[in-house]
C-alpha cells in the first residue's frame, strides 16, 4: 500500500549547526534538483523539529497516475545507485549523500515526524483501489455528461423548430417589404420628375417674360432720352412715347404679379413638406401600433394553442375561454389588416416626400456652387483639406516666396492620403451596452508625424477633413459637395437654401425695379 496523494521521502539531507539550530538545503532547491532530473515534484517540504532542520523532507508528487509514474521513477533512481530504502537503514556510514524512497504502509505507520505527516497529509491505497476509485468517478462523468448531453439536444431541437418558425415569417414580412419600397420608390420617381419639369418650364418662361420686359423697358428710356433732348418734339410720338410707357408699366405691375405668385407657391411648398413631416411622423407611430399588434396576435395565437391542448379534458370553462380568444383574435388580426393598408399609403407619400426633397437639395446644391464662401447659405466642399493652416505653418519654416509653393504642395500631398483607401487611421470601440463605434486614431504614425512637423493647425485641418470623408463618402474617398450653413457652421437645412434663395430673389427685383 502506497501513501496517497503519492509520496516520497528523502533521508540524510546534509545539515550544519548556526546559532544553536540545524540549518540545511530548501524544499525549493530540492524541488529544483529533482525537476531536473525529469520527476517533476510539486513539492519539497523539509520536516523540521525543536533543534533546526531534521535532515529529512517529504516529496509532493501528483495525485494522478503520471505523479504515479514520477514517483516510481524517483525511488529506482535511487535504488540504482544503491541509495534506496534499504541502503539506508543498513549502511552505517552514510556520508554526505541522499537516500530516498516511496513512502508506503510501514512508513505511513511509523513513528516521529515521518508519520506523523504522513497521516496528517494523505491516506493508504492500493494500486487496485485507485483505479477502481478512477473507473468509479470515470462512470459517473459520462453518465452526467450523457444527461446533460441529452438536455443540450432537446433544447437545442426546441430551438431550431423556434428558429425555423421566425425565419419563415421574416423571410414573408421582408418580401413584402421590399414590394413596398419598389413601388413607393417607382411612383416617387414618376411625380418628381413630373414636378421637376413643370417647375423648371415656369422657370423658364418667368425668366423669358423678365427679360423681355426689361429689354423693353431700356429701349422706351433711350427713346425718351432722344425724345427730350430735341428742339422740336413732336406730339404724335410723345403721345404714342406715353403710351408705350403706359403698357410697359402694366407689363411691370403684371411681372410683380407673377413674382408674388412664386413666392406663394414657394410658401406652399414649404408647407407641403411640413404636412409630409407630420405624416412621416404619423407613419412611425402607425408603425409601432402594427408591432404592437403583431405581438398581441402572437400571443394569443400562443394561448389558444395552450387552450386547444387543455380541450382534451372537456372542461366547458375552457371550450369557453377558447371561443372568447378566437373572438380577439380574429377582431386584432382585422385591425392589423386595416392598420396595414393605413401604413402602405402612408409609406408610399413618405418615400415621395423624402425622393422630392433629396432632388431639391441637389437642385439647391447645383444653384450654389457658384456662390462666394462670404455668402450666408453656400456649397461646402466636405473632406477637402484647408490650405490655411498649411499656409501658416510653411511661413515659420520657410522664407516668404517658398512658403506658398511648399503649402501647395503640402496640402496636395495630405489630399492625395485622404483619397488612398488603403489609409484608415480609424479604430473600433465598445462602450458599456456592447455599442460599437468608429473613432479617429490619434496614435496612427502619418498623424503623429504631421502633428510634429507642422503643428496643431495643420493636424486639425486634416482630422477634420478624415471625418467628413468618413462620414460622405468612405467607400469613394472623393470630395463631397454638400449644402451648408457657413454662419452657423453646420449642414444647411432645405428650408435654409429655400428661404435664402428667396431673400436674393427679393433683393434683386428691388434693386432692379
Amino acid at each position: 500500500m502506497f501513501v496517497h496523494p503519492w509520496k516520497g521521502i528523502i533521508a540524510n539531507i546534509p545539515t550544519t549547526l548556526q546559532d544553536g539550530k540545524h540549518v540545511g538545503e530548501s524544499g525549493r532547491k530540492l524541488r529544483e534538483d529533482l525537476a531536473k532530473k525529469g520527476f517533476n515534484p510539486l513539492k519539497v517540504q523539509p520536516l523540521w523539529n525543536r533543534h533546526g532542520h531534521s535532515g529529512y523532507a517529504i516529496v509532493e508528487f501528483n495525485k494522478e497516475w503520471d505523479g504515479f509514474n514520477n514517483a516510481i521513477m524517483f525511488e529506482k533512481s535511487f535504488e540504482l545507485d544503491r541509495y534506496g530504502k534499504k541502503d539506508y537503514y543498513s549502511s552505517r556510514r552514510k556520508k554526505d549523500k541522499l537516500y530516498a524512497w516511496v513512502a508506503r504502509e510501514d512508513d505511513y505507520y511509523s513513528g516521529g515526524m515521518i508519520g506523523e505527516y504522513l497521516r496528517r497529509n494523505g491516506d493508504l491505497k492500493t494500486v487496485s483501489s485507485k483505479e477502481a476509485e478512477d473507473r468509479r468517478k470515470t462512470s459517473k462523468l459520462l453518465t452526467t455528461l450523457n444527461n446533460t448531453l441529452e438536455t443540450k439536444n432537446q433544447r437545442l431541437q426546441e430551438m431550431q423548430n423556434k428558429f425555423n418558425e421566425v425565419s419563415s415569417s421574416m423571410s414573408t414580412l421582408m418580401w413584402q417589404k421590399d414590394d413596398m419600397i419598389r413601388a413607393y420608390n417607382e411612383e416617387c420617381k414618376k411625380m418628381q420628375e413630373n414636378a421637376h419639369n413643370h417647375f423648371k418650364q415656369i422657370s423658364l418662361e418667368h425668366e423669358r417674360n423678365a427679360k423681355c420686359i426689361l429689354d423693353q423697358k431700356r429701349e422706351l428710356e433711350q427713346r425718351e432720352k432722344e425724345l427730350l433732348q430735341r428742339e422740336a418734339q413732336n406730339e404724335t410720338e410723345t403721345k404714342k412715347l406715353q403710351h408705350e410707357k403706359m403698357i410697359n408699366e402694366r407689363a411691370a405691375l403684371e411681372q410683380k404679379k407673377a413674382d408674388e405668385t412664386m413666392f406663394k407657391l414657394a410658401e406652399e411648398h414649404k408647407r407641403d413638406k411640413e404636412k409630409l413631416r407630420r405624416e412621416i411622423i404619423k407613419l412611425e407611430k402607425q408603425l409601432d401600433t402594427r408591432q404592437g399588434l403583431e405581438l398581441e396576435i402572437q400571443r394569443l395565437r400562443g394561448a389558444l394553442q395552450v387552450m386547444e391542448h387543455m380541450n382534451g379534458d372537456g372542461d366547458a370553462d375552457t371550450k369557453k375561454r377558447m371561443e372568447v380568444i378566437q373572438d380577439e383574435l380574429k377582431e386584432k388580426e382585422e385591425e392589423l389588416e386595416d392598420l396595414e393598408d393605413l401604413n402602405q399609403a402612408l409609406i408610399i407619400k413618405e418615400r415621395k416626400s423624402n425622393d422630392e426633397l433629396q432632388d431639391a437639395r441637389k437642385e439647391l446644391i447645383t444653384a450654389f456652387k457658384d456662390v462666394s464662401t462670404r455668402a450666408h447659405i453656400g456649397v461646402k466642399k466636405m473632406g477637402e483639406v484647408d490650405i490655411k493652416p498649411f499656409l501658416v505653418a510653411a511661413k515659420r519654416k520657410y522664407s516668404a516666396k517658398e512658403a506658398d509653393v511648399k503649402s501647395a504642395e503640402l496640402c496636395t500631398l495630405w489630399q492625395d492620403y485622404l483619397r488612398d483607401p488603403s489609409w484608415h487611421p480609424f479604430k473600433i470601440l465598445k462602450d458599456k451596452e456592447g455599442n460599437c463605434k468608429e473613432i479617429l486614431d490619434e496614435e496612427d504614425e502619418k498623424l503623429v508625424e504631421l502633428k510634429t512637423e507642422l503643428g496643431d493647425e495643420a493636424y486639425n485641418a486634416v482630422t477634420m477633413a478624415l471625418k467628413q470623408m468618413n462620414q460622405y463618402n468612405p467607400s469613394g474617398r472623393y470630395v463631397v459637395p454638400e449644402l451648408w450653413n457657413f454662419n452657423e457652421g453646420r449642414k444647411a437645412t432645405l428650408t435654409d437654401g429655400v428661404q435664402h434663395l428667396l431673400n436674393k430673389w427679393k433683393l434683386h427685383k428691388r434693386r432692379r425695379y
